[in-house]
C-alpha cells in the first residue's frame, strides 16, 4: 500500500449522458446540479479524480430512497469495490432513474471510501418533474 496520502476531488457532479459501463470512457456531464428530475433513463452521479492511491481498494455505495424490489422488500444500498488502476485515476459513480418513477423520489446519497474513510460524499435530490 502506498505511504502517500491520496488526493481526492469531485471534478464533476450532476446529470450525465447515458453511461456505457462496458466502455473505458466516462460519461459526459450535461448539467451540474444536485436536483435531478425523476425522468426514466436520467443518469446522475459524480466523477472523482483520485491521485496517489494506485492498487488500493475503493469501496462505493449508493443509498437510494426506500425503493422496493419485485417482492416488496426494501432494496439494500448498492455497493461494491474496485481497485484503483492508476496514480491519477478518474472514477464515475452514478445511477439512473427507471420505472416506476414514483418510488425513485427522494435523497440518493453516493459515497466512496478508501482505507475505511469516506473520501467523497454527494447527495442528490430526485424530484418529480415540473
Amino acid at each position: 500500500m502506498s505511504k502517500l496520502k491520496a488526493d481526492v476531488s469531485i471534478i464533476y457532479s450532476g446529470i450525465f449522458r447515458q453511461w456505457d459501463n462496458q466502455s473505458d470512457d466516462l460519461p459526459r456531464l450535461l448539467q451540474a446540479t444536485i436536483h435531478v428530475p425523476a425522468i426514466i433513463d436520467t443518469e446522475f452521479g459524480f466523477i472523482t479524480r483520485i491521485k496517489k492511491a494506485k492498487n488500493q481498494q475503493l469501496t462505493y455505495c449508493i443509498y437510494h430512497p426506500d425503493i422496493p424490489d419485485d417482492d416488496g422488500h426494501i432494496r439494500p444500498p448498492f455497493d461494491g469495490t474496485v481497485f484503483i488502476k492508476e496514480n491519477d485515476w478518474r472514477f464515475y459513480l452514478g445511477d439512473c432513474i427507471w420505472a416506476p418513477i414514483s418510488n425513485k423520489v427522494g435523497n440518493w446519497r453516493m459515497t466512496l471510501e478508501l482505507n475505511g474513510k469516506i473520501i467523497a460524499d454527494k447527495t442528490f435530490k430526485v424530484h418529480l418533474p415540473d
